[in-house]
């Protein structure tokens, strides 16, 4: 649409173009402003979201965190029931040792329960040797008690070992299946975070992409302005206020106060005049826009000699060389940004440029 309109434009004449090209650069920094709070806004959602995004990062952190937690516990857990294992193992072994040793007993309590008390003293040579196989069975019978009881003791603690077993592998099961929710619930913390941070990063970049796309189109257009106008090099807000600041050093003179009075005289260097000077022994000229005939541009006695002097050290064609139009009363001429009267710039008697060279 832009280059429609530009196109459009060379066809108009100068005045018709400029009142075009300055409804269009109006829209355009409508426009540019409306990107500036698109980006702003869109810069204040990217530091919210950052923040979201820092949340969901520490986050992450934290699962990670959880994650390691849970490998530990595994590992501590598988510890635990190979040790419980071993201990089942040795238990087991235990048991079948007393078994067999309670057997044998048995087996030699049933051995003597086959002979009668007639046949045992018999067959014993002294009678002490009778009391002592009574003795004899006697503790073996109170050995099988105690086996009995071992054996007794021996499985109770297998139980509590294998239902400890249990449990533990329980844990881990739970471990596992909690360690695969972290897992999970950190893989979804990661793509929001990335979701999050890609979504913004392309929202502010293609804002900043069309208010550096509309503001080229902007600068095009004040170009062709000042060139319609006959200022094609007009400086920007802020070389002036760096000139501004360097003047100050020289003169004292505060940049804001010098920057206000440039402004006013001439927007900072956009308008500089809208007359040409023709005829410097009459002073005549035309408007730049229209060539439309105007007298007074300058005075040829007081100014012209001047302004020519200025303008062929400038290196500049004094017939082309915007200057200020005559007011309803007194003559036009002034000249440049701060838009002096060329005797009051370059009269070596009284004028303000011999003023500046010294201090320059």
């Amino acid at each position: 649409e832009s280059a429609a309109n530009s196109d459009e434009n060379k066809s108009l004449d100068p005045l018709e173009e400029r009142k075009a090209l300055e409804e269009e650069l109006k829209k355009l920094e409508e426009q540019i402003a409306q990107y500036e709070g698109d980006i702003a806004k869109t810069g204040t959602e990217k530091k919210t979201l950052q923040n979201q995004i820092s949340v969901l990062k520490k986050k992450v952190e934290k699962l990670d965190l959880q994650i390691q937690e849970s490998n530990v516990i595994i590992k501590d857990i598988g510890f635990q029931i190979k040790d419980t294992e071993t201990s089942i193992e040795k238990t087991s072994s235990k048991i079948k040792d007393s078994r067999i040793q309670l057997a044998n007993i048995l087996q030699d309590i049933y051995e003597e329960d086959q002979r009668s008390l007639l046949e045992i003293l018999l067959s014993e040579k002294e009678l002490s040797d009778f009391f002592d196989n009574l003795m004899d069975l006697e503790v073996l019978n109170s050995k099988n008690q105690e086996l009995l009881e071992t054996i007794k003791n021996l499985k109770s603690s297998l139980e509590s070992e294998k239902q400890s077993l249990s449990e533990d592998k329980e844990d881990t099961e739970k471990a596992l299946k909690i360690q695969t929710l972290q897992k999970k619930e950190q893989q979804e913390a990661k793509e929001e975070k990335d979701y999050f941070l890609k979504l913004t990063e392309a929202e502010y970049q293609k804002y900043l992409k069309a208010k550096e796309e509309t503001e080229k189109r902007a600068a095009e257009i004040r170009a062709r302005i000042f060139e319609l106008i006959g200022v094609p090099e007009a400086p920007t807000f802020g070389e002036a206020y760096e000139i501004a600041k360097y003047v100050e050093t020289l003169t004292g003179v505060k940049p804001a106060l010098l920057l206000a009075v440039l402004t006013q005289e001439s927007n900072i260097g956009k308008n500089v005049g809208q007359c040409f000077l023709k005829n410097p022994s009459t002073g005549e000229g035309i408007r730049l826009l229209t060539g439309k005939e105007v007298a007074k541009v300058m005075s040829p006695t007081r100014d012209v000699p001047y302004f020519l002097k200025i303008t062929e050290e400038l290196g500049r064609d004094p017939y082309n060389t915007p200057v200020s139009c005559p007011m309803s009363v007194g003559w036009g001429g002034a000249m440049g940004p701060a838009q002096f009267i060329p005797d009051t710039w370059a009269n070596p008697k009284s004028g303000y440029g011999q003023k500046v060279k010294e201090i320059t």
